[in-house]
């Protein structure tokens, strides 16, 4: 990794939810964070606790040199709303198919 370039993951106990247009895409109480430099944290969860029913695969690839590549799935009205790494580098291999949604809600309870 690029010096002064962090990246660590945890397995977190936050209970998170991912609603959109009153709609729950996701719930889980365990999901992995992933803490990187200059970046808020971000919730992977895991793929049993993510509606991918109601989600499209996107043809959207992006490359990150500290992650790898980068597939997404979408909603009609929400195109690449959900990333995730199929094959991510070997530092972050614990994100492996992990769904990551740009906005979530943690709950407290």
């Amino acid at each position: 990794m690029t010096t002064g370039h962090r990246i660590t993951v945890e397995r977190g106990t936050e209970h998170v939810r991912v609603v959109r247009d009153g709609q729950v895409l996701a719930e889980s109480r365990c999901p992995l964070l992933l803490r990187e430099t200059g970046l808020p944290v971000r919730y992977y969860l895991p793929p049993e606790d993510v509606r991918t029913d109601l989600l499209t695969p996107s043809d959207t690839h992006t490359y990150c040199p500290f992650k790898g590549t980068a597939s997404y799935w979408s909603l009609p009205e929400a195109p690449d709303l959900v990333w995730y790494y199929p094959d991510p580098n070997t530092e972050v291999a614990e994100i492996k198919d992990h769904l990551c949604f740009y906005e979530v809600e943690t709950v407290t309870g």
